[in-house]
């Protein structure tokens, strides 16, 4: 396939105008044509800025935009499935952010129909698009540092929480709010699936809130075992304030890889009483910027080449399971073995 691939953007928040920003003027084979927001103030923000073609607050007026090849998601995560499936149904290739949906069943629903109506469907896991955490996944494949035996990944968000997040049957805690990531990229480096899951959690910056939700966790550990014998190590916090903090470790039978950085830049300033100063990452889409881009790429590529995808609806429901199943360890305090 040759010709321009047309998107359509639903959902124009901060996330979703990282796709738009992307999609109009960053790719070479697909453009943005269309935006698609129910808050009629903030579609009309949008548009002063994108200036679209076409405006929709209803998601099926666009699906019946003829000139529409894809969509991008990015709307509130129980929406998801029945965008998805109603873009399936009409016809149009799928980019979905991640949590993928809110049930197992939910993500069947949407891989069955985008398998019956033979579109393509990507979800929106960008570590695997940058280029250190490939450069990771290459090290693995090539055996640079013998068989894997350990894999470890941390996501530290320096954001205070909004109320709705201390409730964790709402947000799920920072394993489903920042640690999602981790599990795809550990699912990913390991080559296998998880049997089993235990994690820790503990409020420790927000102790006023332990009466009114006394099962939120700000700080997490978590423990997984994979069905190959590669054991996974994860932490993760909200509210640390220092910066963004994504890095992981693969450790081999004949060395260790590093992948990540903490710093925002290569600069260091070394002062006449012998400290080291250095800036902190500020956030996740100054870090992830270029890998945004790679993403929107690949699923680009996919289309006009009628190829599989690099990140699966199968993915995307795995990352949500190990959620749920991680959750339940933190609550019952055991660990959770997982057919």
């Amino acid at each position: 396939m040759n010709k321009m691939i047309n998107v359509c953007l639903i959902g124009c928040g901060r996330a979703g105008m990282i796709h738009a920003r992307n999609y109009n003027g960053n790719l070479r084979h697909a453009r943005l044509i269309a935006i698609c927001d129910p808050d009629e103030g903030n579609l009309a923000e949008v548009q002063k800025e994108l200036q679209m073609e076409y405006q929709y607050t209803d998601y099926r007026e666009a699906l019946k935009n003829a000139n529409i090849d894809a969509i991008v998601v990015v709307t509130p995560t129980h929406l998801h499935r029945d965008i998805v499936v109603a873009a399936a149904k009409a016809g149009k290739h799928i980019f979905c952010e991640k949590p993928m949906a809110g049930t197992e069943e939910e993500c069947n629903d949407m891989i069955d129909a985008c398998r019956e109506y033979n579109v393509k469907l990507q979800l929106g896991f960008m570590r695997r698009f940058d280029e250190n955490f490939k450069t990771g996944k290459e090290v693995i494949e090539n055996k640079t540092v013998g068989e894997v035996t350990l894999l470890k990944s941390l996501t530290h968000g320096p954001s205070e929480p909004k109320e709705w997040m201390f409730d964790i049957s709402k947000s799920g805690g920072p394993v489903a709010e920042v640690n999602s990531h981790d599990l795809d990229t550990l699912r990913w480096y390991a080559g296998a699936e998880v049997s089993m899951i235990h994690v820790i959690g503990h409020n420790f910056r927000s102790p006023e809130k332990a009466a009114e939700y006394p099962d939120y966790y700000d700080t997490c550990a978590v423990m997984m075992q994979f069905t190959n014998g590669i054991i996974g190590m994860i932490d993760g916090a909200q509210y640390v304030r220092y910066g963004y903090d994504a890095r992981a470790e693969i450790l081999g039978t004949h060395g260790i890889v590093k992948v990540g950085r903490q710093n925002s830049n290569n600069v260091e300033v070394v002062t006449q009483d012998k400290t080291i100063q250095a800036q902190s990452m500020p956030s996740w889409t100054k870090l992830y910027q270029e890998a945004y881009v790679r993403e929107a790429e690949a699923f680009i590529d996919a289309i006009r080449h009628d190829t599989g995808t690099q990140v699966t609806g199968h993915d995307g429901k795995m990352a949500l399971i190990l959620v749920r199943e991680g959750l339940k360890s933190l609550r019952e305090k055991r660990p959770v073995f997982i057919e």
